[in-house]
C-alpha cells in the first residue's frame, strides 16, 4: 500500500536524468547558504501545522491497514454470494489506494485522507454502495458515515477512528487485484465505465507527479511551502476559480524539473520566478501527451474548441489529460499573477538576507483592498440543510464571478475564499446561514461626472442557476435562500463584526439585525444579510415595524415612498424646512409575477452594458444616498421603504425591489437529462431584486 514516507526532505541529489518536456534552466548545486535557507524555512513552517507528528503519522497508516483488511474481507464475501470457486476466492485480492496530499506526502494536522478502493470484475459499483457501507456501519471505529452515490464522482465519507476518509470506487476488468497493481498502467482503462475512470484518474495523477520530479523530498518541502502561502494569501480553491492542490503540486512539479539539483529555499524562489513570467495561456504540461486510443476525452485546443477558451491550463500528466484548472477566470488569474509577482518580491528580499521566511506567509487584508464589496448570503432552517446548500452555492460562485467580469463597467471580482457565519435575523426562528464577500474594482471612466451600473441581470442569473440545480437535485427546501448586497469598505464591519475598524471610518451601515430590515438581493452565492423571504410567514402582517427602522437611521431626512396597494405615508423633510414632494421612481413599482420578461442577453464573450438609471436624483433633498429597505409581507404584497443617508464616497445606490415571482406547476419530465431542469410541482416563492450603482467623479 502506498503511503508517504518521512516528513523530512532528504540531502540534494544529483540527477542526471532529464524530467519534463523541456531541458532544465539549471542544473547548479545547491550552496551551503541555500542549504541553510532551507533549514530556516523548515523551523518557520514548524508552528503553522504543516508537518505531522510521527504517531499521528503511524496512527494513519494503521486506520488505512484495517480499512484495506475490510476491503478484502468484503470482496470475498461477495464472490462467495456469486458462486466463485474456493480457489479464486482466496487470491481474488482487492485493495486500498491512496491520493491526494496524504499520497503526496503533503498532508497537514488533521487533515482527510483521499482513498480508493479497487476491486475485480465480478464486483459491482451497487455492491460498494450496499453491502460495503453496511459493513463499515457495523465498525465501532466508523463515525458520520454517509453515501453520495449521485456524485459526479460517487464517495463514500466517514471518520475512522477519528480520521476522516472519502473512499471512491473503481471496478477493473480483472479476475483478482494483484498486491503490486501499478494504476498509471493505461491498459487498465480499458472496457471501464466513466465513472471508474474518473475514480481511478485522482490515483493515477497523483502517482505520475511523484514519478516526474526529480527529488521528491525537495519536491515535498517546497509544495507545503506553497501550499501554506497559497491558503494565507487566499487563493488556494478550485471551487471558486482558484487552484486547488493538485494545481499547485503540478507547478511545483513543474519547477522541480526546470531546476532538478537546488534546494528547496531555491525551488520555493523560482517558483514565483517561472510563474511570475509565465505566458499565460500557453499551458503547463509536466509531459507530453499521449494517446491510448481509448477514445477517451482529452484536453487538447486543437481538437476541442472549449479548450481554446481556458485562461490558466495546466494539465494533467495521466491519461486521459485534463485541464485542473478550468474553473480560473479572468480575474482570479490576475488575482493570482499579482500575487506570484509579490512573492518574487519577498523571495528576493528573503535570499538577500533582508527579510525572514515569516514574511512570505504574512495574510493580507483583503477587507481593506477595495472599494466596493458584493456580500453573499447562503441560509436554511435545519445544520443538515445548511450544509447541503451551502455546499451547492459555493460550487456556483464562480458564475458569479464571470457574470460580474462581463459588465463593461467591471474591471475586476475578487472573491476570498473564506466563508463567515451569517448575522442573525433577530426572531426567535433558529436559521443557519454563511457568507461570502466579492470585492469588486469599477473601470475608470474618462470624461464622464456619473456612472451608472446595473448588476441585476448579472445576479439574478447566479441565483436562478443556484435554484434551478437544488431543484433538479431533489434537495431544495422552501426554506432554503440566497442574497446579495453590494456595500462599501467602511460598511464591512456591520457585516463582520471583528473586522477592525480604521479610525476614519464613519457610520457606514445601520444595524442590520432587525428582521425587518433587508438589503439584499437575491443570488446564488448569498453573504450574511437578511433576505427578503425569510420575512414571509404564514399569518397575515398589518404592517412593518417601521419604529425600530426610522430610529435605527438616527437623524437625517426620511423619504417613504408610496406604492400602489398600501395606504401613503408621511414624507418627513429636513428639519426647518418643507417636507419636498417626492415621487416614486419606476424600479420602485412592483411588477405583476406575469409580467415578467428576463433582461435581453448579449454573446456570451462580449461585455454586457449597464443598463443606465433615467431617472434623475432627488435634488431636493440635502442628501447624496438613497437606501432601500424591502418588506415582505403576507398574502403576497410587497411594499418599499427609501431612506436618505450620507454619501458613501461619491457613490449613490439604488437597491430597487423589482419584483416577486411565483413560478407556476409545472410537470419533471423524467427524461430532461439538461443542466435547466424545469421547476418542481410545488410552487416556489422566490424574491427578485435589483442592485443599480450610481458612481459620482
Amino acid at each position: 500500500m502506498p503511503f508517504p514516507i518521512s516528513n523530512q526532505a532528504p540531502a540534494f541529489q544529483q540527477t542526471p536524468k532529464h524530467y519534463g518536456i523541456t531541458s532544465p534552466i539549471s542544473l547548479a548545486l545547491p550552496k551551503e547558504a541555500d542549504l541553510a535557507l532551507t533549514q530556516k524555512l523548515t523551523e518557520t513552517l514548524k508552528p503553522y501545522g504543516v508537518f505531522e507528528e510521527e504517531l499521528e503519522l503511524q496512527r494513519r497508516i494503521l486506520v488505512l491497514g484495517k480499512l484495506n483488511t475490510l476491503v478484502k474481507e468484503w470482496i470475498k464475501e461477495i464472490s462467495d454470494l456469486k458462486n466463485l470457486p474456493a480457489s479464486l476466492i482466496d487470491t481474488v485480492g482487492g485493495k486500498i489506494f491512496t491520493f491526494g496530499s496524504y499520497r503526496l506526502g503533503v498532508h497537514t494536522k488533521g487533515a482527510d485522507i483521499d482513498a480508493l478502493c479497487v476491486a475485480p470484475r465480478h464486483v459491482e459499483r451497487t455492491d460498494f454502495f450496499s453491502s460495503f457501507y453496511e459493513k463499515l456501519k457495523e465498525q465501532e471505529e466508523v463515525k458520520d458515515l454517509r453515501a453520495v452515490e449521485e456524485a459526479f464522482v460517487p464517495v463514500i465519507k466517514l471518520a475512522f477512528d477519528g480520521i476522516e476518509i472519502d473512499i471512491l470506487f473503481a471496478r477493473l476488468a480483472l479476475q483478482t487485484i494483484p498486491e503490486n497493481l501499478d494504476l498509471r498502467d493505461d491498459g487498465l482503462l480499458k472496457n471501464l465505465d466513466i465513472r471508474c475512470i474518473r475514480s481511478l484518474n485522482g490515483c493515477r495523477v497523483t502517482d505520475e507527479i511523484l514519478h516526474l520530479v526529480p527529488n521528491i523530498g525537495n519536491f515535498r518541502l517546497t509544495l507545503r511551502t506553497i501550499k501554506l502561502w497559497a491558503k494565507r494569501r487566499n487563493i488556494y480553491s478550485n471551487i471558486l476559480g482558484f487552484l486547488g492542490g493538485v494545481s499547485w503540486a503540478m507547478l511545483v512539479a513543474r519547477t522541480c524539473q526546470l531546476y532538478p539539483n537546488a534546494a528547496a529555499s531555491t525551488l520555493v524562489h523560482k517558483f514565483f520566478l517561472v510563474f511570475s513570467k509565465w505566458e499565460w495561456p500557453n499551458p503547463v504540461l509536466l509531459k507530453q501527451p499521449e494517446d491510448c486510443n481509448l477514445n477517451l476525452p482529452v484536453w487538447d485546443p486543437r481538437v476541442t474548441p472549449s479548450d481554446r477558451y481556458h485562461l490558466m491550463p495546466i494539465i494533467t500528466p495521466a491519461y486521459p489529460q485534463q485541464n485542473s484548472t478550468y474553473n480560473v477566470s479572468a480575474s482570479t488569474r490576475a488575482v493570482m499573477v499579482e500575487e506570484f509577482k509579490q512573492g518574487l518580491a519577498i523571495t528576493d528580499e528573503i535570499l538577500q538576507n533582508k527579510a525572514e521566511w515569516s514574511k512570505l506567509f504574512e495574510a493580507p487584508n483583503f477587507f481593506q483592498k477595495y472599494k466596493h464589496y458584493i456580500v453573499l448570503l447562503a441560509s436554511a432552517p435545519t445544520e443538515k440543510q445548511h450544509l447541503e446548500w451551502v455546499g451547492l452555492v459555493e460550487s456556483k460562485i464562480r458564475i458569479l464571478v464571470g457574470n460580474l467580469e462581463k459588465n463593461e463597467f467591471i474591471t475586476l471580482a475578487h472573491v476570498n475564499p473564506q466563508s463567515f457565519p451569517g448575522p442573525k435575523e433577530g426572531n426567535d426562528k433558529e436559521e443557519f446561514s454563511t457568507m461570502w464577500v466579492i470585492g469588486i474594482v469599477f473601470k475608470k471612466m474618462e470624461g464622464s461626472e456619473n456612472l451608472n451600473v446595473d448588476l441585476t441581470f448579472d445576479i439574478q442569473s447566479f441565483t436562478d442557476t443556484v435554484y434551478r440545480q437544488a431543484i433538479s437535485s431533489k434537495m431544495f427546501e422552501q426554506e432554503m435562500k440566497i442574497s446579495a448586497m453590494h456595500v462599501k469598505r467602511r460598511q464591512l464591519h456591520q457585516l463582520l463584526p471583528n473586522l477592525k475598524r480604521r479610525k476614519h471610518s464613519t457610520e457606514g451601515l445601520r444595524q442590520m439585525n432587525d428582521s425587518s430590515l433587508d438589503l439584499s438581493i437575491d443570488s446564488d452565492n448569498s453573504m450574511s444579510v437578511p433576505s427578503p423571504t425569510s420575512m414571509l410567514s404564514s399569518t397575515p402582517i398589518k404592517g412593518p415595524p417601521l419604529g425600530p427602522l426610522l430610529s435605527s437611521l438616527g437623524p437625517g431626512p426620511i423619504a417613504v415612498f408610496h406604492v400602489e396597494g398600501q395606504p401613503k405615508a408621511e414624507v418627513a423633510g429636513v428639519e426647518g424646512t418643507k417636507p419636498p414632494v417626492v415621487q416614486p421612481r419606476p424600479c420602485l413599482t412592483p411588477v405583476p409575477a406575469s409580467q415578467t420578461p428576463p433582461p435581453a442577453m448579449g454573446p456570451p464573450a462580449a461585455k454586457r452594458s449597464g443598463s443606465p438609471l433615467h431617472e434623475t436624483p432627488v435634488k431636493k433633498l440635502k442628501v447624496d444616498e438613497v437606501r432601500t429597505f424591502t418588506f415582505v409581507v403576507s398574502n403576497n404584497r410587497t411594499f418599499t421603504e427609501c431612506a436618505t443617508a450620507e454619501t458613501y464616497l461619491g457613490l449613490k445606490c439604488f437597491l430597487c425591489l423589482t419584483q416577486r415571482i411565483f413560478f407556476p406547476p409545472q410537470k419533471l419530465s423524467t427524461a430532461d437529462l439538461s443542466d435547466v431542469p424545469l421547476i418542481p410541482t410545488n410552487p416556489i416563492s422566490v424574491v427578485k431584486n435589483s442592485i443599480k450603482l450610481r458612481l459620482s467623479r
